[in-house]
């Protein structure tokens, strides 16, 4: 066998190459080269970050100004890596004149271990005022991975002020679109919420957990690039070009991560979305990328499994009043911003996109708007990902490739959200069914649990604040103090007439802990005569109301007001401000035990009507915790949820549906201080809105206003209230799709609470909630007011679509002496009548048709509001309607009176059709048109109001309807003879 000497040399001296290149890496951690880093000189230095600004000897007044930001993991020279060949250094060339925020290390920096998210964003912010006051412009804000979420952040924050365009690299948005490696987002989630409550806040991520953790996300990658650098260990030229990059990946590019900002980011972006749906918080503010208005442009990475495609693209509907534009490059993660693909195409295109925003080129044909239906990978990009993979399964000389690259489908995913909603309902219902008459249990108690639980997660948002339930349960203890202070005892009625605002939850919440009674009233409502019929002397009330309660008689306790507050009337013995007790100086008393309210006991009063039509419900504890467990259990509230409360406090559907459902569900609240279509669009994107409470015709006027237009996305998925009509249903599930209506039914007298659940059928109240009370609807004469019975003496069970009084199974911590039933269907069962007439479909849902007492008493039989109302709310035209009874002598006929939509006409033929649905002897004898139908506080259509208007009159806008020929005609003072019996 013959061997080639010249062969043997090299062979020699490769080996040798290689092992004194490979000692050189073993000292040194890597080949000595002669590549320098960009000048910089370091421009400000604050607690939290350093800011360097790039060849500053090179800036030019007047040149586009770029900040750039680092994510967290990675040092600040990410944007140097490749010296000429990286972003500093061709974007200077460029004549932009380049800054950088430089986070530091934690473990190095003082305080590094405890930064938070928030210390990160407001470091941006700041940055973004020092380079624009040294510069006079306006920054391009340029973020890689999290270094983009932070522009967006940072930028959303001070709404766009100083920020004339962002760039991000690889920034996620949409995290449920786009978890890495296609895992289920409810597994994600639950693990993330887990490691931000348990692990990250007590193990330091160090730079060494980060270079690992970012190499086992592609451990293809990993093991190719050291096999490659092996390869060509020899070869030191061939190895140079890349050696800073080498280095920069394997060890000296990586920093820790505090552990509170590791929380944050999983808390609020990753198990709460919420830099999809709005609502991130920023030291107590509340913050929605829908206040972005300033170009965008977002490189997306076909081959990058950290910023999926699609959670990328998430910002065209995260930010809809701004241009959002896209660059897509077969690129990884690091390769977006790093190495030969950054250099010939990503920085190139960013100076070009700069200029453009200069108006000095054509936008580049590589840039192009984002559209928001572009799917998580466009048709190529799956063999591109294919490709890609494989060449470098095969450079890599590994056969092992990624078998599963999505781990669930749409059915598993679910699966696993139905799992998830059964999880959150079993604990609910569960501890509905431990309440016994004697069980502690309140608002008080549940808001003390979660202070318990969660102290800083965040309970309400109002006027842009956020209050966590540390912080709220802080202020009730206090307004607590203020009451035992001027002689408030447990069991005690006091009123509550406030408008909506942080003072009057804390009240509420105050009563309830101190075990007294808050009985609430409406503002601008007659007080006196409502405190008389509730045994009240005592008012707790905010400035705004001050003077009414205090013409009431009563004597009245001032709170709230913030710092505008200006008192109107000089305190006395009979007007005290509770803001100037010092809860400090109070002593508790011996009697005094927090939360002590049981079941049976009565918690709140609710006061509604006026003058001697005032309606008194008694709310007992068990009674709002039934209506607060079923509203989290029916609408599946939990803690990604944040509730939009427009409904005052002193309504039904505020005190028992939204406040009770949010607190049960563990969901944020949002306090609106009124119903105001434009402050309602955009508080639904900063808070991140994701349930609406409404009552009655409430959304009438959001719809008529049209907030969200353009097809602008919001983050509502739910509404849910009491009373909405079919038509409004309608025109909200088609304006804000794919939301959809949940409609409650709560009885006052009993435990009956009826959902429509899957919202299939616009104007049903559907079926009983789990854990409330047995229901059974009873035959029942409104003309006699008398339940029907058989045979046997026991009550009649209504056949389905007959209608008849509801009735709920009554229980032990039901007085039924006060209106109930016994015997009904069996000898000494008790049952609680409810104040309605209701029929039952053959599915098993429950319709409301009237009320006992408002069921029109013809000489034909009776005729039913409800159903007249779903029938002309259901006309395109119909603004608002209210169906009543008209005495003429001995006779009395049913009338209904609508409004018109602006824009719109109504004629009867119209009617006609509508009406058809009914049976003939259950049409209203006249329809009439009205200028406008007055509401009430609640947003209710007032009969009352209509018929003080006047009786209908004949004309072109009255219709009767003719039996002979089935339709509803203009009423002539002839037919007005006939219809009113007159002769």
């Amino acid at each position: 066998m013959k061997f080639s000497a010249q062969g043997v040399v090299g062979s020699v001296r490769r080996l040798m190459s290689t092992a004194q290149n490979g000692l050189e890496v073993v000292r040194f951690g890597g080949l000595t080269q002669d590549v320098e880093s960009s000048p910089f000189e370091v421009a400000e230095r604050r607690r939290v970050y350093r800011l360097r600004h790039y060849f500053p000897e090179r800036a030019v007044p007047g040149s586009p100004v770029a900040l750039l930001l680092p994510p967290l993991m990675v040092n600040a020279d990410i944007w140097d890596v490749n010296a000429e060949g990286g972003a500093v250094g061709i974007l200077t060339k460029g004549g932009i004149d380049c800054w950088v925020v430089d986070f530091g290390s934690p473990a190095t920096e003082e305080g590094g271990w405890e930064r938070d998210l928030a210390d990160h964003v407001l470091a941006v912010h700041s940055a973004i005022d020092t380079v624009t006051e040294a510069t006079g412009s306006d920054v391009h804000l340029m973020g890689y991975s999290q270094g983009g979420m932070f522009a967006y952040q940072a930028a959303a924050y001070r709404a766009g002020k100083g920020v004339a365009s962002i760039v991000t690299f690889g920034s996620p948005v949409d995290i449920v679109a786009g978890i890495p490696f296609g895992l289920p987002y409810g597994m994600v989630s639950e693990v993330a919420d887990f490691v931000a409550d348990h692990v990250v806040n007590r193990l330091p991520i160090t730079d060494s957990m980060v270079r690992i953790g970012f190499q086992l996300l592609d451990p293809v990658k990993t093991a190719k690039s050291r096999i490659d650098f092996l390869r060509q260990l020899h070869d030191r030229e061939a190895l140079l070009p890349k050696e800073r990059q080498r280095r920069f990946l394997n060890s000296e590019g990586w920093v820790g991560y505090s552990g509170p900002a590791a929380a944050d980011l999983l808390k609020q972006f990753v198990v709460h979305n919420r830099m999809m749906l709005g609502g991130f918080v920023i030291r107590d503010h509340p913050v929605s990328l829908a206040d972005l208005t300033c170009p965008i442009l977002a490189f997306v990475g076909e081959v990058d499994d950290i910023g999926q495609p699609a959670a990328v693209r998430g910002i065209v509907r995260a930010a809809p009043n701004a241009e959002v534009y896209e660059s897509t490059l077969v690129a990884g993660h690091f390769g977006l911003v790093a190495g030969s693909a950054a250099t010939r195409q990503t920085w190139p295109l960013v100076r070009e996109w700069v200029d453009w925003m200069n108006g000095e080129v054509e936008l580049p044909g590589e840039i192009v708007p984002m559209s928001e239906h572009v799917p998580s990978n466009r048709p190529r990009s799956a063999i591109t990902r294919v490709a890609h993979t494989a060449a470098t399964m095969a450079e890599a000389g590994t056969g092992v490739g990624k078998i599963l690259e999505t781990l669930a489908n749409n059915t598993v995913r679910s699966s696993r959200e139905l799992a998830g909603e059964a999880a959150r309902a079993l604990p609910r219902l569960t501890r509905l069914g431990m309440i016994q008459p004697h069980t502690r249990i309140s608002l008080g108690r549940l808001l003390a649990e979660q202070a318990r639980r969660a102290p800083r997660k965040d309970l309400f948002l109002f006027d842009d604040r956020v209050h966590t339930n540390a912080a709220v349960n802080i202020r009730i203890d206090n307004v607590v103090r203020g009451l035992i202070s001027v002689g408030i005892r447990p069991a005690m009625r006091v009123g509550v007439v406030m408008e909506t605002r942080p003072s009057a939850l804390a009240t509420v919440a105050a009563l309830s802990r101190l075990g007294a009674v808050a009985v609430l009233l409406a503002p601008g409502g007659e007080l006196r005569s409502a405190l008389e019929q509730t045994g009240v002397d005592t008012i707790v009330a905010d400035p705004e109301n001050l003077r009414s309660a205090t013409a009431s008689g009563a004597r009245v306790l001032v709170l709230g007001g913030g710092d505008a507050r200006r008192l109107d009337i000089p305190l006395s013995d009979k007007v005290i401000d509770l803001e100037r007790i010092d809860p400090t100086d109070v002593r508790l008393p011996a009697w005094y035990r927090p939360d002590p309210g049981l079941a049976r006991e009565l918690a709140f009063v609710l006061v509604t009507g006026v003058g001697n039509r005032l309606e008194i419900k008694y709310i007992t504890n068990h009674r709002w915790a039934l209506s607060a467990f079923g509203t989290a259990t029916s609408a599946d509230l939990d803690n990604k949820d944040t509730v939009y409360c427009l409904a005052p406090l002193h309504h039904s559907s505020g005190l028992l549906v939204s406040l009770g459902g949010a607190i049960a569900g563990g969901s944020r609240i949002a306090l609106a201080r009124s119903l105001d279509p434009a402050r309602f669009a955009e508080e639904v994107h900063r808070y991140g809105v994701t349930v609406v409470t409404y009552t009655w015709t409430m959304l009438r006027d959001i719809l008529d206003a049209e907030p969200f237009r353009n097809g602008h996305r919001y983050p509502i998925r739910l509404f849910i209230g009491s009373g909405m009509p079919v038509g409004l249903w309608r025109r909200t599930v088609e304006q804000f799709a794919p939301a959809r209506v949940l409609e409650f039914y709560a009885s006052i007298e009993g435990d009956v609470v009826l959902a429509n659940v899957t919202g299939a059928k616009p104007g049903a109240k559907g079926r009983p909630v789990p854990g409330t009370a047995r229901v059974e609807l009873v035959a029942y004469d409104p003309m006699t007011a008398r339940v029907e019975v058989d045979e046997s003496g026991f009550a009649r069970r209504c056949a389905d679509n007959e209608v008849g009084l509801l009735l709920g199974k009554a229980t032990e911590s039901i007085d039924i002496s006060a209106g109930g039933m016994r015997g009904v269907f069996a000898a000494g069962d008790s049952w609680m009548p409810t104040e309605n007439l209701f029929r039952r479909d053959s599915d098993g849902d429950y319709w409301l048709v009237d009320r006992k007492d408002t069921a029109i008493r013809t000489a034909r039989g009776p005729v039913y509001g409800g159903p007249i109302i779903d029938c002309l709310n259901d006309i395109a035209a119909v603004d608002m309607e209210v169906a009543y009874g008209l005495e003429f002598g001995d006779r009395r006929i049913a009338v209904g009176a609508v409004s018109v939509r602006a824009g719109f006409e109504l004629d009867p033929g119209d009617v006609t059709e509508a009406l058809r649905a009914l049976d003939p002897d259950k049409r209203p004898d006249l329809v009439h048109v009205v200028d406008d139908i007055p509401r009430s506080a609640s947003y209710r259509p007032s009969v009352r109001a209509v018929r003080a208007a006047g009786d209908p009159k004949p004309g072109p806008n009255t219709w009767w309807y003719h039996r002979e020929s089935d339709t509803y005609e203009v009423l002539t003072d002839a037919a007005a003879r006939e219809v009113y019996g007159l002769p």
